[in-house]
């Protein structure tokens, strides 16, 4: 099986839609490797918060202060020699771009599923600040990654512990320094 990233990857972007499950499998992703996990949710400004937990769809321009601040932090691990994993819906085509660039030692993991799915998990969950009632519009946001941007593309659908396996298998990075952790299996 081919690495799909050359050279190896510095930062993993775990993408897709709220309620995905970007950050349960990005938080197991990391640990899985032994890397820093970061949400990428807190790299918005506080009037984008507020906006989404008023029910306003994020614009472009709402979300360009977001993206750069990513992509400064994506440029600080690289510098410093670390590896991340971050948690980023990164809907659309150019805001891959802004995050990634040219940086080839980053890549995208799209966890994909179906709207009925993701809307059951957007109700099951408490506390975030994204309301289910903005799901349809980040699915008429949603640009899915085309094959020339290389992103793993992965389904939501298996138990958590089986899409790190399956992660972590394309990467080929499933090896005694890469356990698995016990308790992958049974997140929700």
């Amino acid at each position: 099986m081919r690495k799909p990233f050359h050279p190896a990857p510095a930062v993993l972007i775990v993408m897709g839609v709220s309620g995905a499950g970007k950050t349960t499998i990005g938080a197991l992703l990391a640990e899985r490797l032994g890397w820093e996990f970061v949400d990428g949710d807190f790299f918005h400004p506080a009037a984008n918060v507020e906006k989404m937990r008023s029910g306003i769809p994020l614009t472009d321009e709402d979300r360009w202060p977001w993206l750069q601040a990513i992509a400064e932090w994506i440029d600080r691990k690289r510098r410093d020699g670390d590896h991340a994993v971050i948690a980023c819906s990164a809907l659309k085509r150019s805001y891959r771009a802004a995050i990634v660039g040219q940086r080839r030692d980053v890549g995208f993991i799209y966890l994909k599923g179906p709207r009925a799915l993701i809307a059951r998990r957007q109700a099951d969950r408490n506390g975030h600040f994204m309301p289910a009632s903005l799901l349809d519009s980040q699915f008429e946001v949603l640009e899915e990654p085309t094959p020339d941007e290389n992103a793993i593309v992965v389904s939501i659908e298996p138990r958590p512990g089986e899409i790190i396996d399956t992660i972590a298998g394309i990467l080929q990075l499933q090896s005694a320094a890469f356990p698995r952790s016990s308790d992958e299996s049974d997140a929700p």
